[in-house]
């Protein structure tokens, strides 16, 4: 295959020096190889920038692929991304993260929308796809997979809002947009996808432009994360009605269908029913997609089994405790909402 347009990545880091080897590895290692990686750290303490700059050296890895790392601390990730694309050299702009490991089609296939036999389609964003990475496979995190990230045949490719882990447009369409939103520190992706949509740039759903990441570790780890997501949620405006019906269900329906069991039993099964049907589509991709089930032991699969509905309520219970502070912040600070 002959690649005519030549395409930039970027990519942000912060404190990876346990993970950032692993994406540029495969970022080398790809079937259509990078012109470009553009890398911004936030300031990393850990030895991150000793990484990359080994990497960088070893110009056998790099082949033709230039590298260009810039340090900004203190930026956050929209920041990053902005300053890494600013930087860029090239038209067509592809965007991962630290922690992921990419298939090694992942940039061929991110970028074939965008031409049909040399010339271009119109599209100006492609939407990749993620899943959890069955290596390494805890129970705990083969579950967290199952329980967070949806599968192919879930998504809706008209209403597709791609993350960051995998998307790629054209620099006309990062300008346009207004670049990712400098004032948010989480859900930023979704602000930039739901402001190229407003835009009417046209998307192209490529779910064969993988990457693969690990789900966080400890349930700990989780809730901080889901706490961010949720509060990113607040000060975008984001997902209102998901937030009210989640505050309804666990401090108003659960609480009353539990007490009104002990004189009417027939609440009780509505209860346990609306349960089950809540983590039906967890165990179904637990069951049939999630491959790092199927490697473990017996003992791994019923752990995995347990961990779902503690994830679950782990992670609607961090969204109830983040959303508020962020609409609180949203309101504080008005005035530097730019979009």
């Amino acid at each position: 295959m002959t690649f005519t347009r030549p395409v930039s990545v970027v990519m942000t880091v912060f404190n990876e020096a346990d993970n950032i080897e692993t994406v540029l590895r495969t970022l080398l290692a790809q079937t259509r190889p990078p012109d470009e990686i553009v890398i911004v750290d936030g300031g990393s303490t850990d030895g991150t920038s000793g990484v990359i700059e080994q990497l960088a050296q070893d110009t056998a890895s790099l082949g033709p692929t230039r590298l260009t790392y810039l340090v900004r601390p203190g930026a956050n990730i929209s920041q990053g991304r902005n300053a890494a694309i600013a930087a860029a050299t090239h038209e067509l702009i592809a965007v991962t993260d630290a922690g992921v490991r990419l298939n090694s089609d992942w940039l061929e296939n991110l970028t074939a929308p965008f031409s049909r036999d040399g010339k271009a389609t119109g599209v100006e964003v492609v939407a990749g796809f993620f899943r959890a990475d069955p290596d390494p496979a805890s129970p705990f995190q083969v579950a967290m997979g199952a329980t967070v990230l949806p599968v192919e045949d879930e998504i809706e490719p008209e209403k597709f809002l791609p993350s960051s882990r995998s998307v790629a447009f054209t620099r006309r369409a990062w300008q346009a947009a207004g670049g990712y939103p400098e004032w948010l520190d989480y859900c930023e992706d979704l602000i930039f996808d739901l402001n190229l949509k407003e835009k009417g740039f046209a998307f192209a759903w490529q779910p064969s432009a993988l990457a693969l990441f690990a789900p966080r570790r400890s349930l700990k780890a989780f809730w901080l994360q889901y706490y961010r997501y949720a509060r990113g949620d607040g000060k975008a405006n984001l997902f209102l009605k998901r937030h009210l019906l989640r505050y309804f269900t666990y401090g108003v329906a659960a609480p009353v269908g539990l007490v009104g069991a002990w004189r009417f039993p027939w609440l009780g099964v509505l209860v346990v029913g609306a349960g089950l049907a809540y983590l039906r589509q967890p165990y179904r991709r637990l069951f049939i997609y999630e491959t790092g089930f199927k490697k473990l032991p017996l003992a791994g699969k019923i752990a995995a089994v347990g961990w779902v509905p503690v994830i679950r309520a782990t992670g609607d219970f961090a969204k109830m405790a983040g959303y508020p502070p962020g609409r609180a912040w949203r309101k504080r600070n008005s005035g530097k909402i730019t979009g």
